[in-house]
């Protein structure tokens, strides 16, 4: 399998140079079918494969990074050597940390080397119609009465002034990615080239050359969407200044008040609606407006790609002896039946699937963020008890349960315990556990007991947008003429009188 670095120069040969695909296979070396392959391929979403093992010293590059990196204006003294990293990165791992001194020295040079050798002089810019450039700014916000210290990508377009925002709850890759996506399809074009800072989301190494190693997730995205990108030399961040400005501007004008919600997405389809009307101003030194501008920018901008990208992580776990799998420093449920089982975990922005070994799916979780540190979804843990009901409150299960709960569930009997169970986990797979024991309180406070009465309970709380209609008589029944008894007949009987016979 060729490496995304190959796969765009045969792109590039045949997108930018024009060769036909035989003179690319006799350049190349490939075969006529494995260009051609690579040449009309759209969708460039990563495949669902097995994790490929990674070497040794990659799962620590993001630590000695981070520290020679900070390094960078510190005095000479007081710089890390490989000493200082070897020995901080055995104190952070622990009994994990298993590899010799010689290959983290071995990187720390390397890394010196690409960090040191990058000019520090400040070189002007200039940015042509079509470019972009990317960052992440900091904001708080509420979604469903829940703050959050969040992040937003910020897009800009240097030659119009315009520019887009998006909302997330993490400064990780998909939600990096996921808001470009979202901007690219509101414009329904794409920029021809985006400048970037060297942030480990996007960035693995910097080598010696100058060149980017960048991340596997970027290089697809980048490849799918077909757009050049440049990254700032470490340290420079005037050189994606414009960024950086629209970074400010837009949390000054778009993000106060702190900003309220119910569902994220929807207030970022909002924001890109706002950033619209945002443009109607004029340019701060071209003195038209910027929509007349960015209009430009867009005419100088790649189509976006007719099949759907689709952005989310893979990575392979194993869940504790509770069902629980660990991602992110995170807890996510699946099921008792799962205990220890090897799983696979799809993640993007905003959901955290799990999948058996044959990629089915087993549990779907809102993914945390900030303070956010269990997901559960009780209702494969509740049908196992309503199984075992006398052993429920020895089980690590029955304490994790809300009080109330507890306390209902251990004066219940057999019978009414196993139903009462049932009952939680039917009410499960409709609301969330907050729900469930609410309307269980509400009934207990009353003193009601009965299943069906806490059924209705509840009922009416996650059915609260169903309305009775009044029932309304038929409005066409026909007329009915009056009738009138005559009792003149019984008047004469009664005076002595009697009725007259006709024959």
């Amino acid at each position: 399998m060729l490496t995304m670095t190959n796969i765009k120069y045969i792109r590039d040969l045949f997108e930018e140079k024009g060769l036909s695909l035989r003179e690319i296979a006799r350049v190349t070396g490939y075969n006529f079918r494995t260009v051609r392959k690579y040449v009309d391929k759209e969708d460039w979403s990563q495949p669902v494969v097995k994790r490929v093992r990674q070497t040794l010293i990659d799962k620590y590059k993001d630590d000695i990074d981070e520290w020679l990196i900070s390094d960078i204006n510190a005095p000479r003294k007081q710089k890390h050597s490989s000493k200082r990293i070897f020995n901080k990165l055995k104190q952070k791992y622990n009994n994990e940390f298993n590899i010799s001194y010689r290959t983290v020295a071995r990187y720390v040079s390397l890394k010196k080397k690409a960090l040191h050798q990058e000019s520090h002089g400040y070189i002007p810019l200039e940015h042509p119609a079509g470019e972009a450039q990317v960052d992440f700014g900091r904001a708080v916000f509420v979604e469903n009465s829940i703050r959050y210290e969040g992040y937003y990508v910020t897009m800009s377009f240097p030659y119009s002034n315009g520019g887009y925002i998006q909302l997330f709850k993490g400064a990780n890759i998909e939600c990096l990615l996921q808001g470009m996506k979202n901007i690219f399809e509101h414009m329904e074009k794409v920029p021809t080239c985006i400048w970037f800072d060297n942030d480990k989301t996007i960035v693995k190494k910097i080598l010696s050359n100058g060149e980017r190693k960048v991340t596997d997730a970027f290089a697809r995205f980048r490849m799918h969407y077909r757009f050049e990108s440049n990254f700032c030399n470490p340290n420079s961040g005037h050189e994606k200044g414009h960024v950086e400005n629209k970074v400010g501007y837009t949390r000054r004008n778009m993000l106060v008040p702190i900003p309220e919600f119910e569902d994220i997405r929807e207030f970022n389809r909002q924001l890109l609606v706002q950033c619209d009307e945002d443009m109607q101003r004029k340019h701060y030194k071209k003195n038209v407006p910027i929509k007349t501008l960015f209009d430009e920018d867009k005419k100088a901008m790649r189509y976006i790609p007719k099949s759907e990208y689709e952005i989310y992580r893979l990575e392979k776990v194993k869940a504790d002896k509770y069902g629980k799998v660990n991602f992110d420093n995170r807890k996510y449920s699946t099921g008792p039946q799962y205990a220890q089982r090897e799983l696979m975990i799809k993640t993007d922005a905003f959901t955290v699937m799990i999948m058996d070994e044959e990629y089915n799916t087993v549990q779907v979780h809102k993914r945390l963020y900030g303070d956010q540190k269990e997901s559960m979804k009780w209702g494969p843990y509740l049908e196992l008890m309503s199984r075992r009901p006398t052993a429920l409150k020895y089980t690590g299960f029955f304490r994790e349960l809300p009080q109330t709960l507890q306390d209902y569930l251990t004066l219940c009997s057999y019978e009414q315990k196993k139903g009462s169970l049932r009952l939680l986990a039917k009410m499960l797979e409709q609301s969330e556990l907050d729900t469930a024991v609410e309307a269980f309180r509400f009934c207990i406070e009353r003193g009601i007991k009965d299943l069906d009465s806490i059924w209705a309970k509840y009922y009416t709380m996650v059915c609260t947008h169903i309305q009775v209609q009044d029932v309304l008589p038929n409005t066409k029944i026909p007329s009915v003429v009056p009738y009138t008894v005559d009792n003149t007949v019984y008047d004469n009987l009664l005076s002595g009188g009697y009725p007259i016979c006709e024959n």
